[in-house]
């Protein structure tokens, strides 16, 4: 009832919003993306593929907000502005006379109207995994959420083998468009030649995705081809932080199970040596999925270390404890601190819980890793804040990362 009260509160600040800044979203092509996984990094994909092409496009991600060339910063843990910030992005941007709207969308905005009103062309939805259940209290709740974009979208873009495709497809209201690489569909790698430093099967989804948004637009191959090879990667989704040690690092902003998981697969196939992964899971969000990703991680790093991330009012020990209870079940081993590492047996799967997000960092760092591994740190990715209680404490993991390598190097790459 609270939260059905909340939704008519921001629907109604929508409208009024709108009226405010002249629906200013009925100016310019608006292209919607949405999805459990992916969403950020096909949003700066689609961007960087318009802007390549030389049209005058803007663009509202979970990283930055980009008005007209100027960037603009969205704030602490928001994807999907309220509608009064976002009414206010569209209209300058219509000052600036842009073209294209890039907008990535929450299943959170989605519920509280917060995109009511703005003129969708192109609605993506690059998949729907579990996620968000705290919210949305199951998981066709969370399911039929995703897809209000197709329904207002007058062209719909989806994966043809995310599970949930039939489903999404009939909900669609506009012309459909498929993209994929196990079914068939109509931009695929068949008919997709490009060069990208984007790894994972999971970033050939996201470019597939993009590319099949350039394509609807009339935006020629040529150029898509190009903007792909220069695309630079979005920070904090597996950013590579350069170093002199013989082995490598990763940031993710991977907090979802599935995120979790491909970002696991595809630094395992970087390495024959071990893969470390430091990570834990926010406060007052999702409970049920703290064990999958539990068992994720004993299934597929060799070590594990369990830590904080954004507790909020949450006992830090109580989250790492339901995680923990996966990597158990999933068989992994846990060790304590003191534990002689020497005795450790490779290949194996180990964990331990370290609460401190920089102990656990400098642990994974200077402790464990040895030439040939791989260290996967996530959870915050380009987050420059850490909730504890409800105070947002400054927290940048590159940082935090140079802190535990205590190293002069500064440049970092996203791939």
């Amino acid at each position: 009832m609270l939260q059905t009260i909340k939704n008519w509160v921001h629907s109604w600040q929508s409208i009024i919003a709108n009226l405010r800044y002249g629906y200013p979203s009925r100016s310019m092509t608006v292209i919607g993306i949405t999805g459990t996984d992916g969403k950020t990094t096909t949003t700066e994909l689609v961007y960087h593929i318009l802007k390549t092409a030389g049209k005058k496009v803007s663009m509202i991600s979970t990283v930055r907000a980009v008005i007209n060339g100027k960037e603009y910063d969205t704030g602490f843990h928001i994807t999907t502005p309220n509608s009064s910030i976002l009414q206010r992005f569209f209209s300058l941007a219509k000052k600036g006379h842009t073209e294209y709207m890039v907008l990535e969308v929450t299943s959170h905005a989605l519920d509280q109207q917060r995109v009511r009103g703005i003129k969708f062309d192109i609605g993506v939805i690059t998949n729907v995994s579990h996620e968000h259940l705290d919210y949305h209290k199951s998981f066709k709740n969370y399911l039929y959420t995703k897809a209000k974009l197709v329904t207002r979208a007058k062209n719909a873009i989806l994966n043809v083998d995310d599970t949930n495709f039939t489903f999404l497809s009939e909900k669609a209201q506009g012309k459909i468009y498929t993209f994929g690489i196990e079914k068939s569909a109509e931009t695929c790698p068949q008919n997709t030649n490009y060069e990208s430093t984007l790894i994972g099967k999971f970033n050939q989804y996201n470019i597939l995705a993009s590319v099949a948004v350039a394509r609807i637009l009339k935006i020629d191959d040529s150029t898509i081809r190009t903007a792909l090879k220069t695309f630079p990667g979005v920070k904090g989704r597996l950013e590579e932080i350069k170093n002199n040690k013989e082995f490598r690092i990763f940031i993710d902003f991977a907090h979802k199970i599935n995120a979790l998981e491909n970002a696991l697969k595809t630094v395992r196939l970087l390495t024959d040596k071990r893969v470390i992964v430091v990570f834990g899971s926010a406060g007052l969000r999702d409970h049920l999925k703290r064990p999958i990703m539990g068992k994720v991680a004993g299934k597929i790093a060799n070590f594990t270390i369990l830590t904080a991330e954004d507790p909020r009012t949450e006992d830090v020990r109580d989250i790492i404890g339901q995680i923990a209870s996966g990597c158990i079940i999933q068989g992994a081993k846990e060790v304590k601190k003191k534990f002689d590492l020497k005795n450790l047996q490779y290949p194996g799967h180990y964990f331990w819980r370290i609460p401190d997000r920089q102990e656990a960092i400098n642990f994974a760092i200077k402790n464990l890793a040895k030439s040939g591994d791989i260290v996967l740190v996530t959870g915050k990715g380009h987050e420059k804040s850490m909730c504890y209680g409800t105070t947002e404490y400054p927290w940048d993991e590159e940082s935090a990362i140079r802190k535990a390598l205590d190293d002069k190097i500064k440049q970092s790459k996203s791939i």
